[in-house]
């Protein structure tokens, strides 16, 4: 419903009240079942972090033997990592300005390597490519450096993804897409039936969303939470509340 063109339409959260709340009035048909091996800390990310994350990677058709670069290493770059390393990526290489979330992406053994964002990156990543570059990539920064340098590391017929919103993105076509016979595909959040489809793939594939929750507030702390995560010291924060 969030891409709906519809007037009418009334996406949780958005056009309607959403969850920083004891209670939420939601439709039958909007819910997603969790199944028993997911605790709902799991479950509360599949809807966008993991959500979004699952749709950009089945767009790249990530997996195999390719190596993944994510620029971005917030939630949704966690979460990708996390994902595309189930789904069998070889390699995955993470860059974030960050140093606190580049650790947490090795500590977490999403990342095989992560590289400080700034001028050397490129240079760095196809240097551990040995000059190739990556085969796909995926920006979850929406910033301008990050989008280009997830162009210009991917090798010939690589394949981008952006999820990050906002910003813009500068590039010179030829050199940048066309000479390297390159696509860059947009991907915005997802599905109710790709979430029941990633609900049970993560419950079978074993791996719980919730090892990247750094922080956790009560519903009362919630403008802590806020300041917390936009601080970018952090993982994923939880807003928790019980009945």
């Amino acid at each position: 419903m969030i891409s709906c063109h519809s007037v009418h339409r009334a996406a949780y959260g958005w056009q309607r009240d959403g969850g920083m709340a004891p209670f939420i009035l939601a439709d039958e048909k909007d819910l997603v079942l969790l199944p028993d091996e997911l605790s709902y800390a799991d479950g509360a990310q599949v809807a966008c972090g993991f959500g979004t994350a699952y749709e950009a990677l089945v767009k790249l058709s990530a997996g195999g033997l390719d190596t993944l670069l994510v620029t971005g290493l917030g939630p949704v770059g966690q979460g990708a990592m996390m994902l595309a390393k189930a789904m069998g990526a070889a390699r995955i290489i993470g860059v974030d300005p960050n140093a606190a979330r580049c650790a947490l992406a090795r500590d977490l053994g999403l990342a095989s390597e992560t590289v400080p964002a700034g001028d050397q990156a490129l240079a760095q990543i196809m240097h551990l490519t040995r000059g190739r570059g990556v085969a796909q990539a995926m920006d979850c920064s929406g910033r301008n450096e990050a989008r280009q340098l997830c162009v210009r590391a991917a090798g010939d017929r690589g394949r981008i993804v952006l999820v990050g919103e906002g910003g813009e993105m500068n590039l010179i076509p030829s050199p940048d897409i066309i000479h390297g016979n390159k696509a860059i595909l947009g991907s915005w959040v997802t599905s109710i039936w790709r979430m029941e489809e990633l609900v049970e793939r993560i419950a079978r594939w074993g791996i719980h969303p919730d090892v990247l929750i750094t922080h956790r507030f009560s519903l009362e702390r919630v403008a802590e939470a806020y300041q917390t995560m936009a601080g970018g010291d952090c993982g994923k924060v939880a807003v928790t509340f019980e009945e």
